[in-house]
């Protein structure tokens, strides 16, 4: 439970704040849906692409040279 301050401050409990990855200065998004407050970390580009390499996979797809013009 958290409380929210005469600013509408929270305080992310510890658990949630390693369970998200949020860190200090990191901008994160609120969306409202059904009545329930969404805490959406947002991420760079870089940093999505750190997370997927390896994972995404390159088959059916052709090489720039291979392809007619």
């Amino acid at each position: 439970m958290v409380i929210v301050s005469s600013k509408y401050q929270v305080v992310i409990p510890e658990g949630v704040r390693i369970a998200l990855g949020i860190k200090p200065g990191m901008q994160i998004d609120v969306i409202e849906k059904g009545h329930i407050a969404y805490l959406v970390p947002l991420v760079g580009l870089d940093t999505l692409q750190h997370r997927l390499r390896g994972r995404l996979s390159q088959r059916g797809l052709r090489q720039k040279k291979d392809r007619a013009l």
